[in-house]
This record gives C-alpha cells, structure tokens and sequence, in this order.
C-alpha cells in the first residue's frame, strides 16, 4: 500500500512515527510519503516538508503568513496527485489537513484521520465537514468517542499513543547516570518545558526563568526541542547559568520532582510521568481575545480535560506572571495534601487512557478498512 501521512507539528512527528512502524510490520510493502519530521523520517519513506516550515501560532500569525500557507497548500495538492497514495492519513493540525481531506475526497483517495482536531472545544460545525470528507476517524481521548456519537458519527477509540511513546521511549537509567550524563548537581530538578515552537519559548522561556531565581535549592533544566537550536535558548537565557537538555524530555521528566509547562502535548505527558505541573500559557493578546469567544470547555490542558476537572493549575494569559509562577511552584515541591491529591488524579488520568497498543490497534484497523 501506499501511505500519504501529514503531520504539522512535533508531537504529530511522534505519534506518526510509531503508526509508521506498526503499518509497516504488518504491511511489509508499505511505502510511505510524508510530511513530518525526524522520527518519521527514520521509519523511512520520503519526508517532503518538515513541520518545523509549518508551525504559525494563532490567528493573527496565521494570517500574517498567509502566502506560505497558500503555496503549501499547492504544492501538497500536486505532491498528492503525483504520488497517489492509496490512503491519506491526516494527523491532527486541522488548518491545513481538513483542506487536504477535501482535496483528497474528489480525487476518489480514500481518509483516514489519526487523532481528532479539538472540534469538541471549539467550532463544533466542523464535525459535519468531516463526516462529510473523512472515511474513518481514529481519536485517542476517550471523550471524544461519545461527542462524536451525538452527530451520529461512528469513531474507533484506540487509546492514546503516548503511553506507547512513553513506554518505547523510556531510558534504562538510574538518576546517577542521568546526572553524570548530563554533568548535573545532585539537588532536586525542576523541568522548565517552554514549547516547541521559537515563537512561544520566546513568550514563555523569560517569566518561566524569572520564576526559577527565588528556588535556589533547586536545579532547573530547561527541556530543549528536537528542531531548536541550543543557542537559541541560550540567547533567552543571557548569561543566567541553565542546564539545556535538548531531545530528552521523557528522561528529563523520569527525574524531575516538578515541572513548569506550555500548554498542549507536553501536559499530557508530564503528568503521565507522575511529575506534579503548572501548565502557563501566553499568547497574542488579540488572538488570545478572537480565541476565548470561540472556544467551549473549560480548561486548556488536556490533563484536566480528560479528568473534568482542575487537576493542575492552568497560568494563562494576564495570570501568567512570575510571581504566581512562583507561588504555585512553591506549593507543588512540598511534601503534603496539595502535592499528594495531584499525584493520585495522575495515577486515574493514566487509567482513562485505555492502556498501550494505541499505534497497534490503529494500524490494525487501517489494513482492515483499506482491506474491504
């Protein structure tokens, strides 16, 4: 078979890497095109565009670079006609793949989408189009198969493919190793998770490091990006002494007694690490105003939405200062209620999940729909 797969940011490059390898072992002439990046470039194929081209944030971002989404838009359409795929596997970053979904449906390519867009938080009407132009919907939050089921629209729950990542990407490594590796003092460690992307480590990265100076007993690592430079986090840092980490967050994570993290994936995964968090988000003032009209729930982080309810402390916007960055970190490194109820609310989260074999049973259920 042939596989289009698009995926437009890092954790789309993570979970689209593991579906990668459990296509290919049960479809041994598999040939995949793809956008991504480096870990599903080493599930080989061809990579056509690396999500670190693709990444604008926000509304206003977006429209501020609206000719580059036009002709990437283009260029995929004609990448797909050349290359004829037998399926299209759309990974998340809805913007772009709902239009390629479209494009697909005319062309007679069949499509598949692995891992919702978030119409459950926003837009909702959204649900309609993709009834309309996905084949199959694969979602890995197990509220969504109900949502779904409200406009009559059949879904396959598979789990959420971080447990699998996790587990497959978890080091066999004692803290000693991990701290000599990584020329690191024996005091406790606070991960400082900044984003993906150089447009929100730039936003997030100051205050997160502002917070850092009043925890002196403490050692911060900042966890660096697998697309960002070291030297650009050192250029945020100044001359202020850090550890950066870059590539290795899972095994930062095993050893950290807490973390401070932007919004999105990295929330998830940290708390599936039993790693108490703040989760802080700051964005575009009037993106963040066009947002909030938009949006339907009631938190941003996935670790409360998947618990329906406050979990962890969300930072946004106008509260997403160092000082209240600093107080509620303060709360999470001690010993006591606070610290102890947010770990057992983990302990449930991992729970709800549905457990390993996500990339498995996704691929499993691809061949057998592409099958009949």
């Amino acid at each position: 078979m042939k596989y289009y797969i698009i995926a437009g940011e890092a954790s789309g490059d993570l979970h689209g890497s593991n579906l990668m390898r459990s296509l290919r072992a049960r479809d041994s002439k598999a040939e995949f095109r793809f956008w991504g990046g480096d870990l599903m470039e080493q599930q080989g194929g061809t990579l056509v565009k690396h999500y670190r081209d693709l990444a604008f944030m926000g509304f206003l971002e977006v429209l501020g670079n609206i000719n580059t989404i036009r002709k990437n838009f283009a260029f995929c359409r004609t990448d797909i006609s050349s290359f004829k795929p037998d399926v299209l596997i759309l990974i998340d970053y809805p913007g772009f793949n709902l239009r390629m979904a479209g494009f697909a449906k005319k062309k007679g390519i069949k499509v598949f989408y692995y891992i919702s867009p978030q119409v459950w938080a926003w837009n909702q009407s959204r649900v309609h189009k993709i009834k309309r132009l996905v084949d199959n919907m694969f979602v890995i939050l197990p509220f969504e198969k109900a949502f779904y089921e409200k406009y009559d629209y059949p879904v396959d729950f598979v789990g959420h493919p971080l447990l699998d990542a996790i587990h497959n990407g978890i080091q066999e490594q004692s803290r000693a190793e991990f701290l000599t590796a990584y020329n690191l003092t024996d005091n406790a460690i606070v991960a400082i998770l900044p984003g993906s992307r150089k447009q929100e480590i730039e936003r997030m990265l100051p205050v997160m490091l502002k917070a850092s100076k009043k925890f002196s007993e403490f050692q911060f690592v900042i966890a660096g990006a697998p697309s960002v430079p070291e030297e650009f986090y050192r250029n945020i840092c100044g001359k202020m002494p850090i550890s950066i980490i870059s590539n290795q967050t899972y095994a930062l994570l095993r050893h950290s007694r807490a973390a401070l993290v932007t919004s999105g994936t990295a929330t998830l995964e940290t708390a599936l690490f039993k790693v108490p968090e703040v989760v802080c988000y700051s964005g575009n003032y009037l993106s963040f105003l066009l947002a909030r009209q938009l949006v339907k729930v009631e938190y941003i982080s996935l670790v409360n939405l998947i618990m329906d309810k406050l979990i962890v402390k969300e930072l946004i916007q106008r509260d997403f200062t160092s000082k209240n960055l600093s107080i509620e970190l303060e709360a999470l490194l001690k010993e006591g209620d606070y610290r102890n109820e947010m770990l057992k609310n983990m302990d449930e989260l991992a729970e709800r999940l549905g457990g390993q074999g996500a990339s498995d049973k996704t691929a499993s259920l691809m061949i057998s729909y592409l099958s009949t």
